[in-house]
């Protein structure tokens, strides 16, 4: 039989003063905290044409020195209207005691990243230390992450290597802070 089972006790929050207390190591990356939403422009070398997309991202804590993140994407056409999905991620950020960063990032096409970077006041930029493949990913081998935060606003500016090209732009995206 199964016994009664409790609400969660350690929900994870999207802001400061709700939830459990942030770890003093995220004062940094508190900004971040919260769910964003915007739109993106995207481009490679290996494809056909330029593309357009919109994008939500949620940073999140239960307490402790991390925190969680999700993005999720899709294509949208030159009206906004949503065409498909496009990518996923989820990962866990760690701020070290020197404000240094730790990043690992999942995807469900089979790429695994772990980022190393640094915080300096509104900037953040973070690049790949490794990338692992599964047998069927698309081969990367290099990322890197530059993210401006300002007035309820940030963005995001990816560049990548994959697919026998070098460490070039691929995506920028501009989002704004959701309301809680």
């Amino acid at each position: 039989m199964f016994e009664s089972v409790q609400e969660n006790p350690y929900p994870d929050t999207h802001t400061v003063g709700e939830g459990p207390e942030p770890h003093p190591l995220l004062r940094p990356v508190l900004p971040l905290l919260g769910r964003w939403h915007g739109r993106g422009q995207g481009q490679y070398p290996t494809l056909e044409e330029d593309f357009r997309y919109e994008q939500e991202l949620t940073f999140s804590h239960d307490g402790r020195p991390f925190l969680r993140y999700e993005a999720r994407a899709w294509l949208i056409d030159g009206s906004g209207a949503p065409l498909r999905p496009a990518s996923r991620e989820a990962g866990w950020w760690r701020v070290t005691p020197d404000a240094s960063l730790e990043v690992v990032l999942a995807h469900p096409t089979g790429i695994v990243e772990t980022y190393v970077g640094r915080i300096s006041g509104t900037e953040i930029e973070i690049e790949t230390k490794d990338v692992s493949l599964t047998p069927l990913a698309k081969e990367v081998t290099a990322t890197r992450r530059h993210y401006t935060l300002g007035a309820g606003e940030m963005t995001v500016v990816h560049d990548m290597a994959a697919v026998g090209q070098p460490l070039q732009h691929h995506l920028t995206t501009r989002l704004r802070k959701r309301p809680s």
